[in-house]
Parts: structure tokens; sequence; C-alpha cells
């Protein structure tokens, strides 16, 4: 265990010396000092006050008080333009994978409940089906639409056009073929073996590729940038494409951390993983487009860089604590406990900018679809931070650990917080790149209520269901097949939500397909959840 430990230490203290050096430079070039101002550098000048976003009148969101031939107005529309091939190149494999990972995941939840279902066939057994699942949504869907909406956000934050594009349009063939290959490996009983690392080594390589091309033109463009100061959103995107490769690399090392000490590795990196890598890209989506939609900076630019740097200085140990009572040393596990209850600091943080922005703006959920899936994503990640929080403390630990407790935090952390965010992310981008509005209002409330009711009901049944198996499993005298049975009606209730999650993504995919075919009418009024006409009425 001690070199295993020697090397997580020596590589979050390497990652800090970065950060420390970062920090340094931002104080330098008073990146803290711009205050106010600093919140309004998202918005071109005259656009303060009034919304960008497609679900208002297209004279008063696009254009502001701004001439329609304005320099900032062709500035940006030149930025969203020279993202496209990209950006679309990244949407459609995450579109595509998130229907596939949700029917993996829909089986492996129906097993769980019901273990002869698919059962006379190997490719379909729960043990591959259930990777499947994780690995596709993971790598597939969350990390795919979170690379392309960076593609898409950063050349507006710089202010220029995205440089090297065609470089992202490569990593994206080759992600998916490591993906591709990936998931067939698994499928044939090749895995790794260890959760949110089973892809084997030989193809993470691809990965380390792919993601290396993409990152090219977003260096590139930072250096071209047309912009002193860097907004918030860019130094969480940009962070994570720094922390990312990290975790990734060291993880999935050959060899290296074998027996108990590849389980502290492992979730060291898996927590990082949502942490330091899909955290930032859902946070920095959330910072961009709330006050962009609103037409109102966020209310305390200092607490958004305070709530950036807090989560840089204390997630990095927050992974161990999943191991409370393994063959570690307590020492990690008591850091682990620290580090993420510390973590309440930057969730408070981003939780008053996100939340305080909002304030006196709840009648626009009404109207806005990306509003609605933003700021819902947003408020899930202040719930499910804090419920982390708290699950990370013995008392609370001692109950939950090894139950379906952890799998309700989970999905409320990745779905209901990142890809909320995400659909609305996707809501906002493609009309701008396709220059066609989306065709079919009825369609975007039916994908709302479809995932939200569903996640509802698969947060709720799962955190009672695995809060009453933790209570059980501490009575020595129930029978264990006694608690396995009393799990069952809870287990259902995880299918018939995940059910409804999976049919809103198929309306989703069948909508976003819609919108690169160009269907319906050519509109100029935009895509509400009301009709304009019960809009008026209001």
């Amino acid at each position: 265990m001690t070199p295993t430990i020697a090397v997580l230490l020596i590589v979050t203290f390497l990652v800090s010396v970065v950060g420390l050096l970062a920090l340094i430079w931002s104080i330098a070039t008073n990146q803290f000092g711009h205050g106010k101002e600093a919140a309004k550098t998202i918005f071109p000048p005259g656009e303060e006050g009034h919304g960008e976003d497609p679900a208002r009148d297209i004279s008063d969101t696009l254009d502001g008080n701004l001439p329609p031939n304005s320099e900032a107005i062709n500035a940006r529309q030149r930025a969203d333009f020279s993202s496209r091939g990209p950006v679309l190149a990244w949407l459609c494999s995450a579109v595509f994978w998130l229907v596939v990972g949700s029917f993996y995941g829909l089986i492996s939840s129906t097993k769980m409940h019901m273990p002869e279902f698919l059962a006379n066939s190997e490719w379909l057994t729960f043990g591959r089906v259930r990777p499947m699942h994780l690995n596709a949504v993971t790598y597939g869907w969350a990390s795919m639409a979170g690379i392309g909406v960076a593609l898409f956000l950063l050349p507006r934050l710089f202010r220029t056009a995205l440089v090297g594009a065609r470089f992202a349009i490569t990593g994206s063939v080759i992600w998916n073929v490591g993906l591709v290959l990936g998931l067939i490996a698994i499928n044939l009983g090749l895995s790794d073996g260890e959760e949110w690392l089973e892809f084997p080594w030989q193809i993470d390589i691809l990965f380390v590729i792919g993601g290396a091309l993409c990152a090219v033109p977003l260096v590139l463009t930072a250096a071209n940038r047309k912009v002193e100061h860097l907004y918030v959103t860019s130094w969480y995107f940009m962070a994570a494409l720094v922390w990312f490769p990290f975790l990734f690399l060291i993880a999935n090392l050959p060899f290296t951390f074998p027996g108990a000490s590849g389980a502290t590795v492992n979730w060291w990196f898996a927590h990082n993983v949502l942490g330091l890598w899909v955290t930032p890209i859902g946070i920095g989506t959330a910072y961009y487009l709330i006050p962009k939609i609103l037409g109102r900076p966020i209310i305390s630019y200092q607490l958004s860089l305070l709530g950036f740097w807090s989560l840089a200085l204390f997630y990095s140990q927050v992974g161990i604590h999943h191991l409370v009572g393994g063959p570690i040393p307590t020492w990690l596990v008591t850091l682990s406990i620290v580090h993420s209850v510390m973590m309440s600091i930057p969730v408070i943080t981003v939780a008053i900018n996100h939340h305080g922005t909002m304030w006196g703006h709840f009648g626009r959920l009404k109207d806005s679809p990306t509003l609605r899936f933003v700021w819902i994503g947003a408020l899930m990640y202040t719930v499910s931070s804090l419920q982390g929080s708290m699950e990370a403390l013995r008392s609370v630990n001692v109950i939950t650990h090894f139950t379906h407790y952890t799998v309700a935090h989970a999905h409320l952390g990745m779905y209901a917080f990142l890809s909320f965010i995400l659909f609305g992310a996707v809501y906002f981008i493609m009309p701008r790149l396709m220059d066609w509005e989306w065709p079919w209002r009825r369609m975007i409330s039916v994908h709302f209520w479809l995932v939200s009711v569903g996640i509802l009901i698969y947060f709720v049944s799962l955190t009672i269901g695995g809060w009453k198996e933790g209570v059980a499993l501490l009575d020595a005298d129930m029978p264990f097949m006694d608690i396995v049975r009393m799990t069952l009606p809870y287990l259902e209730a995880r299918t018939i939500g995940g059910a409804l999650m999976t049919l809103g993504h198929l309306v989703f995919a069948v909508h976003f397909i819609a919108m690169l075919r160009r269907s319906g009418e050519r509109r100029y009024q935009p895509t509400l959840f009301r009709s304009a006409k019960q809009e008026a009425s209001q």
C-alpha cells in the first residue's frame, strides 16, 4: 500500500503545484480584481439586460439593443460557425451513446429483480451489461456531450473563432473507435475488472489520443483569444481538460496497482472523474447559460472564483471515503472524509451564485427549455453534493455503504445534475449551429417530463429502499434473503423510473435527428414550452 499512497500523494502534490502557479498567474494578471465588470464579460456592449435564448423573441434576444450588423454580433456568429463541425461531431455521437447506454442500463436494472431475464445469453449477463451501461453513458454521453459544449462555448468566451477544428473532429472519431472497441471487449468478458476502469489498457490509449487531439484546438483558441479577462466558465473548462488526462493516464497504468492498492486508485479515479471532469463542465456551463439567458450577470464574481479554487483544493481526495472499513490506512480515509465535508464550501458558493442570479426570475422557467433544464440541474448539484458530504461521515456511511442508497446518490449527481444541464445546453446550441428552430415544442415538453418523473421515481425508490436495506444489514438476526426480498419493490420502481428516462431519451434523440434534418416549417418565432399565445396572455 505504501507505494500506491505515495504515488497518489505525489501526483496530488504536483497537480496542486500547477494549480498554485495558475493561482499566482491569475493574481498577477488581476483576474480576481475585476469584480462586477468581470461578470459582464460574457455580454457584448449593449446586450446586458437582454437574454440570449431561443425561447424568446429573436429581435429581442439575439441582438439586444445592438444594431443587427454590429461587430459584436458578427463576431459571436463567426465564433459559433467556426465550431459547427466539431461540435456536431461530438454532440451527435453523445446522443447516440445516450440511447445505447440507456438500453443497457434498463436491461441491467431489470435483472436486479428478474434475474432470469435474458439469462440464457452470456453476452447479456449482469456482469457485462452493467459496466457497458456505465462506460457508454460516462465516456459516450456525458464526456462527449461535455466536450461538445466546451467546444461551442470557449470560442464565445474568448471572442474568437475556433482554431484547429479538424483536430477536434479527428479526436471524436478516435474516441468513438475506442468506445466501440471498449464495449465489445467488455461484452466478450475482456475487462480490467475495476469499476469505471473496465476498458483494457490497450484501448485506453485511443481515449488519450482522442482527448489530446480535442485539446489542441482549445489550447490554440485560448492562445488566440481577444479578451484579457478569463470568465469563470473558462477556468472550469480548462481545468477539467487539464485534470482528466492526469487522472485517466495514472489510473490506467498497466500492472502498477495490484490487489488492495488497486481499490485505492480505483476510487481515487472514479470520484475524481465526477468531481474534476464532469462537474467542472456542468458548473461552467451553468455559469454561462443562466446569466446569458436571463440577461443579467451572476451576483458575485469573486464568490464564483472562490468556488472554483476551493473545488480544486478539496476534491482530489474525496473518493477514498468509499473505502471506509477497507484494508487501507485509517488516516487516509479520515483525510478523505475531511475533504468531503469541506466540499460544502464550493457547493454553497456555487449555489449562492446560480440560485441568487435566478432570484426574481423564476417565471422564465415556464417558457425557456434551456433555463428549465439548466437551473434544475444546478439545483440538483447543490442537493447531491451536500448529500455526498453527509454520506461520507462514518455514522452515515455505516448504513448506506454497499446499498442501493449509493446508486441513487450517484444518479442524482451524474444524471439529475449533469445530464439535465447538458440537455439544456443542447437545446441552446443546436438552433445556433443549424440556423433552425426546434421543430416541435411538445416533444421538448414530453422529454422534460419523462426524464424528470423518471429520475424522481428512481431516486426516491432507491433512497428509501437503500436506507432500509442498510439498517437491515446491521441486524445480525435478519436473514440475508429476507433483506433481498424486502428490496424487490424498490428495485421494480427503479426499473419503472429507468424506463421513463429511456423513453425520454428516445424522444430527445428523435427530436435531435429532426433538428439535424431541419424538419418542419422554417419559423422565425422561438420554440417555447408554452405557445406564444399562451405566453402573451400571462
